[in-house]
């Protein structure tokens, strides 16, 4: 697995790709408060933020509305377009974090190599362990409470990340 400490002096930006399944809930949520909090921080300079999904569904289109407002409730406007992904993410990304065990396996299928699939960290690392979640669970088929405990669980993980890296 990847050292989280080997990327805070790499001489460029810090590169996280967020994956869910659809890349319409979940990663282009974390995809969004990664970058809000990047950007609170003025260290936008320092990171490359993006998101895509394992499947091929929504490709093109913008996240899923009850999540765009659940989001922009807490000051997020998540303007991403769902894209798959690649084989060549690997190449693109340090970090690549999937938001479930679901999504973890299908990456590790997707790597070209080894050292690529020691890129993959799952989301749940980086939420603080008093949680009682091991993954972020998807919220498309769930009402308002699902899209506020994703939001809750992302807030959690990339300030946690942020925290990580930059304190490091």
């Amino acid at each position: 697995m990847i050292k989280l400490e080997d990327l805070k002096n790499i001489g460029r930006p810090v590169k996280v790709l967020f994956v869910c399944l659809g890349n319409i809930c979940r990663s282009p949520a974390a995809d969004g408060i990664m970058q809000s909090i990047v950007n609170s921080h003025g260290a936008s300079a320092r990171w490359v933020i993006d998101s895509a999904g394992t499947g091929n569904y929504h490709i093109g289109e913008l996240p899923d509305n009850r999540m765009r407002i659940h989001a922009r409730r807490r000051g997020y406007e998540l303007t991403h377009r769902c894209r798959q992904v690649r084989e060549s993410d690997f190449d693109d990304f340090d970090l690549i974090i999937p938001m479930d065990a679901s999504n973890e396996r299908n990456l590790h299928r997707i790597a070209p190599t080894i050292e690529a699939e020691e890129k993959i960290i799952p989301m749940a690392r980086f939420i603080d362990a008093t949680s009682r979640y091991d993954h972020v669970p998807d919220p498309y088929y769930e009402g308002s409470e699902g899209f506020e405990l994703v939001l809750d669980l992302l807030e959690n993980g990339c300030n946690r990340l942020y925290n990580l890296i930059e304190n490091l």
